[in-house]
């Protein structure tokens, strides 16, 4: 009977998430997108303070200039393959199926989860006025949702006594899940920060609170399945990032078309040997 209990007791303290794969010079963790949403609430459970980066073409080739930010997003409890191009490079580099798991569609699962499973959430970042947006969908769509609280923060850096006041609020409201809105690299960088001070699971998950909240549409499922929400953002706003998309997602290809003519090259080689 003990033995059958340590079992168990075994089973559950495993993190559904076990392995990461390289992508270029960056971890992305790999597993379904039931495992993730599992992951998250196996931090909640086994880790005091932890962070979750969603990782587009943007956020690795950020990562390939900046050793730094590298680090940081290597770091990470969980790096979700959110852009379609790196769960499709994934499969064309490992052989297997990878779900794509961005944080838009990852944020609404984890609340639905979080509300079942008596956790509290609290939202960071973005502007009042989304905040509140957010905060009332959340109430209409989960009456059960235990909602810790929300802060936007001053557009600026913040003080020393201002960053730990805010740490302060956050711990102080009990939240198990923090999200966090304040743009690549911000919030990755906020997040890798603020990892053993805020005592909660940290998500970056940028423009999620504007989907979430119904302020912007997404694609129809198609075009997202064919990693065409891109070019809908860029139409949205060209002027902010025609630099980010275009000239990142050509550097992005390249690197791509480098890494596999290498494994093409290398594979006669070592038949050879």
């Amino acid at each position: 009977m003990l033995t059958n209990t340590v079992q168990e007791n075994t089973l559950t303290t495993e993190p559904p998430i076990k392995q990461k794969r390289q992508l270029l010079s960056s971890l992305i963790s790999a597993g379904s997108f039931n495992d993730f949403v599992n992951h998250v609430f196996w931090l909640t459970d086994h880790k005091e303070s932890s962070y979750v980066c969603f990782a587009n073409v943007h956020m690795l080739m950020e990562a390939r200039k900046d050793q730094e930010f590298q680090q940081l997003l290597n770091n990470a409890d969980i790096a979700s393959p959110d852009g379609g191009p790196l769960s499709k490079l994934m499969k064309l580099l490992y052989g297997e199926h990878q779900d794509r798991v961005p944080g838009m569609d990852l944020m609404p699962r984890l609340l639905q989860e979080a509300a079942d499973r008596g956790k509290s959430v609290y939202f960071y970042g973005s502007t009042d006025n989304v905040l509140e947006a957010v905060v009332a969908r959340a109430k209409e769509d989960l009456p059960a949702l235990r909602i810790a609280g929300h802060y936007s923060p001053p557009f600026r850096k913040l003080t020393h006594i201002e960053d730990m006041a805010i740490t302060k609020m956050i711990n102080d409201s009990g939240a198990d899940l923090v999200f966090v809105a304040l743009g690549c690299p911000k919030q990755e960088r906020w997040m890798a920060d603020h990892k053993g001070q805020v005592k909660a699971c940290m998500l970056g998950v940028g423009q999620a609170y504007m989907t979430y909240a119904g302020l912007e549409k997404r694609l129809p499922k198609w075009a997202r399945d064919l990693s065409l929400e891109w070019t809908y953002r860029l139409w949205q706003e060209p002027r902010r990032l025609w630099k980010r998309y275009l000239v990142t997602n050509t550097m992005f290809v390249l690197e791509v078309v480098k890494l596999m003519l290498t494994r093409r090259n290398r594979r006669p080689q070592l038949a050879a040997q």
